[in-house]
């Protein structure tokens, strides 16, 4: 099996870079007609792969909207990701998870596991107990040819206070860019993504050679523009996967008017 990097690399290549947050708040199932309930989450996410699998290289399923709904709801994210796998697309579970010791090794099994329902390609992590303290997950993305992104400079404005914030080694958010590169280079397979966020005149970090994926929330709905993007990372531009959720999903529940919607993402 390749690696996600690899995965990555190919369908972006195909497909353009753009990544499609799925998002099921209520008001936007509320805005499509659909109930909130396990059967509409589901109706809703799903026309979404339908619309796009085929168009979009990357998903990236919001964890917390399918908890909402308990076990039925978790067993509509395992349909989802299924779906994702079989349109060819990639997916990307937002579901920040970081503890440490057995529990962080169960949220590795869960969410990067060889055969766990809930495993996409690719999960979010936090790293604020500790970039080492995610070890189990790194562990698994190698070994298990997936992907992880650590949240480095997030895209809403209180991050700051504890991103920005000064280490040993400069920022915080500095030094979990720098321990991700370092992985990368040992690893050699670049598992190892960063979220950084879109939405900052300056992201007050340096990025301009990390050696893996950068998915880059906070496009459209948030304020982050895509023409922004070559400024912002700069020799890093290749390695960035922007993210729209809200700037899409709102065009629903016409197919048509979803893959339009796209297109002028991919134009941009």
């Amino acid at each position: 099996m390749s690696t996600y990097r690899q995965r990555l690399k190919e369908v972006v290549a195909a497909r353009g870079n753009l990544c499609v947050g799925i998002d099921p708040h209520a008001n936007l199932l509320s805005a499509w007609g659909m109930p909130l309930t396990a059967s509409g989450l589901e109706t809703y996410c799903r026309t979404i792969v339908d619309a796009l699998g085929e168009t979009v290289a990357v998903f990236k399923p919001q964890a917390a909207f399918f908890e909402v709904y308990g076990s039925a709801g978790m067993a509509v994210l395992e349909r989802v990701l299924a779906d994702i796998r079989a349109a060819g697309a990639l997916s990307i579970v937002d579901a920040k998870r970081g503890d440490i010791g057995s529990t962080m090794e169960a949220y590795a099994e869960a969410y990067l596991g060889k055969d766990s329902p809930l495993a996409g390609d690719a999960v979010t992590l936090s790293p604020y107990l500790g970039f080492g303290s995610l070890m189990p997950a790194f562990e698994r993305a190698v070994a298990f040819d997936k992907g992880v992104y650590v949240l480095a400079r997030t895209s809403n404005p209180e991050g700051g206070q504890v991103q920005l914030a000064l280490g040993r080694g400069g920022s915080v958010a500095q030094e979990v860019v720098d321990a991700a590169k370092e992985l990368n280079t040992r690893a050699r397979t670049r598992a190892i993504g960063l979220v950084v966020g879109g939405t900052h005149g300056s992201l007050g970090i340096d990025v301009s050679d990390f050696n893996g994926s950068i998915l880059v929330p906070g496009i459209g709905a948030q304020g982050g523009r895509m023409e922004d993007l070559p400024g912002l990372f700069g020799a890093a531009l290749d390695n960035v996967l922007p993210m729209v959720g809200r700037g899409i999903l709102q065009a629903g529940p016409d197919a048509e008017a979803l893959r339009r919607r796209v297109s002028t993402f991919l134009a941009e």
